[in-house]
């Protein structure tokens, strides 16, 4: 059987800076404004007024991808820097706090503060969302179902958030700590059919835990609007890249189960509670950390497992014409994440100032 179409959409929510300072600021309406006269939908306000979210257009192919990353990464620079700011692309600031941020006056947000008080008032942190379309909703569950094992994986490659309120955490994704204070977050438990995940929603509607579904924040999901399956457990990553890295690998993933469910085979199902002892050591550690392989009953260092990641996918990446854009896991392997090169940053120069000025940089090269 024909694999389906496997189309291609990347959010991401971006910093804007203050340069004298460094700290996170918040934009001017004019802005968003002018952002809006150029980019229309594809751009929106977030729920801090230091935060920006861009979307890129529905995308046949990776090439699409990167050059709609590279234009909307291109046009928030350049709005920021008319209006003496920056942008830059990380899951957490190295040091801006929560307490001194200003919400968006919208009614959204006031509501979602509302609800949730201080956990939403913490949420100082910036993601990124990968689409890929499928449009039988049976193959979306499935596929959530098989690709859960491999969220941890992905998380450690991306991770971009060792910082937090000017402290070292000690960890490579500190926003997936601040993340999972959420209700309806994490790793997402797993469905039989559609209709279970949808009476599952139904559920919760109907005992007013949510008024809609776009509140399941899960780390992949169905999306409630879109026919894609959406993965978000990814930390912003700063490098174009790296952005791209991610995304194909994502698709890559999604086509290797889907030619494994035509095949009469998938993925072994793993315990809930064994892949989110996995999303720790991602959290904790990155790529420079041990995964536990299931099978072996082993841990195994993650540098190995992303390695075997891309011989997973080897027999679908030329199909999908994303060989060069999934190898570049590789550098990441051999140069770190975000969070790793953050790190040399502040160690070699002890000034959290010049890890955002790297920040700043790497954000918009290529752009």
């Amino acid at each position: 059987m024909q694999l389906p179409k496997l189309t291609l959409g990347i959010e991401e929510e971006y910093q804007i800076i203050d340069p004298e300072s460094r700290e996170l600021a918040p934009m001017s309406e004019s802005l968003i404004a002018s952002g809006q006269e150029i980019l229309n939908d594809q751009i929106k306000p977030e729920f801090m007024r230091s935060q920006v979210e861009v979307g890129t257009r529905v995308c046949n192919n990776i090439q699409e991808a990167r050059a709609e990353i590279c234009r909307l990464r291109g046009t928030i620079v350049q709005l920021a820097e008319e209006q003496g700011l920056r942008m830059v692309a990380a899951s957490t600031h190295p040091f801006s706090h929560w307490a001194k941020q200003e919400v968006t006056p919208a009614d959204r947000y006031h509501k979602l503060e509302d609800d949730l008080r201080d956990v939403a008032r913490r949420l100082l942190i910036f993601g990124m969302h990968v689409h890929v379309g499928i449009e039988d909703p049976e193959l979306r569950i499935d596929v959530m179902n098989q690709a859960r094992y491999f969220l941890p994986h992905i998380l450690a490659l991306s991770t971009s958030s060792p910082f937090w309120h000017g402290r070292d955490t000690g960890l490579k994704s500190y926003r997936s700590v601040i993340f999972e204070n959420m209700p309806r977050s994490g790793i997402p438990p797993s469905f039989t059919s559609y209709s279970e995940y949808q009476g599952f929603i139904d559920t919760l509607v109907a005992a007013g835990s949510i008024d809609e579904p776009t509140k399941i924040w899960w780390d992949i999901r169905p999306h409630p609007i879109f026919p894609t399956l959406e993965l978000r457990v990814s930390d912003v990553c700063t490098k174009v890249e790296e952005v791209i890295c991610i995304a194909a690998l994502f698709q890559a993933l999604v086509a290797k189960l889907l030619k494994l469910r035509f095949n009469n085979q998938s993925w072994r199902p793993y315990r809930h509670h064994l892949i989110t002892e996995n999303k720790w050591r991602a959290v904790r550690y990155g790529v420079d950390g041990k995964l536990i392989d299931f099978g072996r009953r082993c841990e195994v260092p993650m540098r190995f497992l992303a390695r075997e990641l891309l011989e997973l996918v080897d027999d679908v990446v030329d199909d999908l014409g994303t060989r060069e854009e999934v190898a570049y896991l590789e550098t990441i392997l051999e140069n770190g994440s975000s969070a790793d090169r953050q790190l040399r940053c502040f160690r070699q120069s002890g000034d959290l100032h010049a890890v955002v000025d790297q920040l700043v940089e790497e954000s918009k090269a290529g752009c």
